[in-house]
């Protein structure tokens, strides 16, 4: 299994990789389009002073964690861009905005788009090439588009004849959840806790101040901010869009609105600069950089309701052929996280009713969970985006209910009536990640897999549907487990994380696990087999199992294989 796994993450990394290369493939010249941003990739990536035996220096353990658990090896995609590459483009006058490890580049502003500077920057022969990506907000001569949210719709419940149709403890929002069957898991205690998502928005205003969301702030479950527009930490300003979609997500007022995960870990991420109505690809490089400072820090979903296909200035706009899963540098990263083990969602798009009416980015990636917008009762809604890709797959891949779904009313209380893939697409992430808390053991793919399988139209997919809506309850008895039998799944724990060359190492066996002998195997992050140990456990009881030998510092999976039960673990050791 460990190598068949492998074999998958090498067809991935190919994959993401063939994408990176079709974008290098543009002409290696700093042109000098209207804008002063500019994506400027790089021809190679010496380690520098990072090393895959000490991950911890660029990647947390909960992140190391989630790639040892799928069993996925540390490259150098995971090494930070090089510090000298850097060092010199700021040496020639450019101002470095971001740095992206996936795509081995950096975003950078060049003052006043100075032509000296850029020839500076194309003449170091580290520099494949630079792209421009846009001008500095409220400068140039092209007109902004329309808001990027402007087709959404927010009506009030107050405002309207609509009463709940349930005193549950669901609420207003009971019809997005039961569609989906997320009650059967809620029931049974899997809301996300101990689960981590990240969502990417415009702006998370007045959330600290709703009792909606106080449970979040109460029990510490907003574990990071960033705003990487204007590179602080501050994210409840500028746009209420990201607060709808947390309506969606992480509301708990039983009996008034319950989001699909209320339970999880967040973190809250303004990638998108909606002020003005602006819209340029550094903002797609902003999600680059969001995404990647997510998977350092652990998460194991992203939510995303931002798609890109038109910008102020037509000459940046992606054309339809851009929508292969391969060209869009949103769509590559996305494909790079699903990579690192995380579950990529992404709203499929409101332009099904328009000249454009298909899918944009990073909806296309084959590696996203692309979803399309339906009502409480299952039908579809005309502005959700269709499919296929470009190179012809299916997408949407699943639907969910973004026509008439319930969130939050803004600065509240209360509850509001939304419209917009914006908020199918979280919908669905909450319970996805639901699913994956009840199914532990399973990889991102697996639970992408799982959605599309379990979904109503699963038999005959097509580009208005995908695979239509998915059925959680079914989706548990797909994959050959109930929640009830997971709650008392009996596991194997190691500690201490990191564990020092020299310490004390061991392994808690917990109830549950069956007598017999066992065989405890290291595997490096590549696959091999570093060492063994037999052991023979004599009774279903807890009770501990010291590591007599490590084999050195470095990332490793720990296997235990016996008859009637298996299980890996990741472990760190540091010297």
């Amino acid at each position: 299994m460990v190598i068949s796994f492998f074999l998958f993450i090498h067809k991935r990394f190919f994959k993401v990789c063939l994408g990176f290369f079709i974008i290098l493939g543009y002409s290696n010249q700093l042109s000098a389009q209207s804008g002063e941003w500019y994506w400027i990739s790089f021809r190679s990536k010496p380690a520098g002073s990072y090393s895959f035996n000490q991950p911890q220096a660029f990647l947390s353990a909960r992140s190391i964690a989630r790639r040892v658990r799928q069993g996925i090896p540390l490259d150098s995609s995971d090494i930070p861009v090089y510090q000298p590459y850097v060092d010199s483009l700021q040496v020639a006058g450019a101002i470095v905005k971001h740095r992206s490890r996936w795509l081995n580049g950096v975003t950078v502003r060049i003052p006043n788009n100075d032509s000296i500077v850029r020839q500076r920057i194309m003449n170091f022969p580290f520099v494949r090439q630079g792209i421009p990506n846009g001008r500095v907000s409220g400068t140039g001569r092209f007109k902004p588009i329309q808001s990027k949210f402007q087709d959404e719709r927010i009506v009030p419940v107050s405002s309207t004849e609509i009463l709940p149709r349930t005193t549950s403890v669901y609420g207003f929002s009971g019809g997005q959840l039961r569609l989906h069957k997320g009650d059967y898991l809620h029931d049974r205690n899997f809301r996300g806790q101990g689960m981590r998502i990240a969502v990417f928005d415009a702006g998370f205003v007045n959330m600290p101040d709703m009792p909606v969301f106080d449970s979040l702030y109460l029990r510490n479950r907003i574990v990071d901010t960033y705003d990487f527009v204007d590179m602080d930490t501050g994210v409840y300003e500028f746009d209420s869009h990201g607060t709808y979609v947390m309506g969606c997500l992480g509301a708990n007022v039983p009996g008034e609105l319950m989001g699909t995960a209320p339970e999880a870990q967040y973190m809250l991420y303004r990638s998108e600069n909606n002020v003005g109505a602006s819209e340029n690809p550094i903002e797609e490089d902003n999600w680059v950089a969001a995404a990647e400072r997510a998977d350092s820090a652990g998460a194991d979903v992203f939510n995303s309701s931002l798609i890109y296909t038109t910008f102020d200035n037509p000459a940046f706009n992606h054309a339809w052929s851009d929508m292969d899963g391969n060209t869009a540098r949103m769509t590559i990263a996305s494909d790079w996280a699903a990579a690192k083990g995380i579950l990529v969602v992404n709203s499929a798009g409101n332009y099904g009713g328009g000249p454009w009416y298909k899918i944009g980015a990073a909806a296309d990636g084959d590696s996203v969970l692309a979803v399309g917008a339906v009502d409480t009762l299952g039908q579809r809604a005309g502005f959700s985006s269709m499919g296929p890709t470009a190179d012809g797959r299916i997408k949407p891949n699943v639907m969910s209910v973004g026509a008439g779904a319930a969130s939050c009313q803004i600065p509240g209380p209360g509850v509001a009536w939304i419209s917009g893939t914006s908020f199918s697409g979280p919908i669905m992430a909450g319970l996805a990640t639901c699913l994956w808390q009840a199914l532990p053991g399973h990889r991102n793919m697996e639970i992408f897999d799982l959605l599309q399988r379990c979904a109503n139209r699963q038999a005959n997919p097509d580009t208005f549907n995908g695979y239509g809506i998915p059925n959680l309850q079914l989706a548990m008895s797909l994959a050959g487990l109930t929640p009830n039998r997971m709650n008392d799944l009996p596991q194997v724990r190691i500690f201490p994380q990191p564990a020092s060359l020299s310490g004390p190492c061991s392994l808690e066996w917990g109830t549950g696990i069956p007598a017999g002998d066992y065989r405890v195997t290291w595997y490096n992050m590549a696959g091999q087999v570093m060492m063994t140990q037999e052991y023979t456990r004599f009774y279903d009881e807890r009770n501990l199992m010291s590591l007599k030998n490590k084999p050195g510092a470095g990332l490793y999976l720990i296997g235990i294989e016996g008859l009637s039960f298996q299980a890996r673990i990741p472990c760190l050791i540091v010297p």
